[in-house]
């Protein structure tokens, strides 16, 4: 299994990395068909996946000075802090009907981001601000996330560009964000359920540790915002189409 699914999680964590998601809606499906457990095999490791794609980002992203730092700390903390009550609460809300706004608005950001726009008005232009949308946009990202059952990431990256955040540093913003709520949702899997298969593990988190490395480096000096931009607005385009048919009309 590693002869395939290492090259592969190189891959995906390349591209991942530079749009400061941590790729475990593919990393899981993928473990998935190549016959582990769902519950005690693909998500622990998919989750653990995602945490190093996102932490190893993040490290390159922090030292090229891209993150948001007052942006990021409250929006990752209250994210870890309201996911597990969104989880909990009686799942009376039409969970559908969630799923297709938030694949409406992925769309939105996503054209937005292809024309070159963002919503004109910027929501992080003082560091108050920066708190106080940090804050606000966790908790309700966090508690919808846990909602629905998703780690929220897809979402994030819109978010952050439809408040006013430049395209490079909304990625790399989003990879600390990611990683304070993937970490936790790793965590509540390994204690729960985990059964590791350790050289898997390690052959899998070492090769999306490189391409992690890889790609954030390669986003960082490489890519003008213009680039990214474009990037995004197609992958976001993709998560919308693929949050409809999946989840909503049940394709597969």
């Amino acid at each position: 299994m590693e002869y395939v699914v290492v090259p592969l999680f190189f891959g995906i964590s390349f591209v991942f990395s530079m749009l400061g998601m941590g790729g475990s809606q593919l990393y899981i499906p993928i473990l998935f068909w190549m016959g582990m457990d769902f519950r005690t095999e693909a998500i622990p490791l998919g989750m653990l996946l995602n945490v190093v794609n996102t932490s190893s980002a993040s490290f390159v992203y922090g030292r090229k000075g891209l993150i948001n730092w007052r942006v990021a700390l409250p929006f990752g903390l209250t994210m870890v802090v309201f996911a597990p009550l969104g989880a909990l609460v009686n799942t009376k809300v039409p969970v559908e009907a969630l799923i297709v706004c938030f694949a409406l608005f992925t769309a939105a950001a996503a054209i937005l981001m292809l024309r070159g726009r963002t919503s004109g008005h910027s929501m992080v232009g003082t560091p108050r601000r920066r708190m106080v949308f940090g804050l606000s946009g966790g908790s309700v990202l966090g508690f919808v996330a846990g909602l629905i059952g998703r780690g929220g990431g897809s979402f994030v990256v819109p978010l952050l560009y439809l408040a006013g955040i430049e395209a490079k540093a909304a990625a790399a913003t989003s990879a600390l964000v990611v990683t304070f709520s993937g970490l936790s949702s790793f965590t509540s899997h390994v204690l729960m359920e985990a059964e590791p298969v350790w050289r898997l593990w390690l052959l899998s988190a070492l090769a999306v540790l490189a391409g992690s490395q890889l790609g954030s480096r390669f986003m960082a000096s490489r890519l003008n915002p213009g680039q990214v931009r474009k990037v995004f607005g197609i992958v976001l385009l993709c998560i919308s189409a693929t949050l409809i048919l999946k989840d909503v009309i049940g394709l597969w």
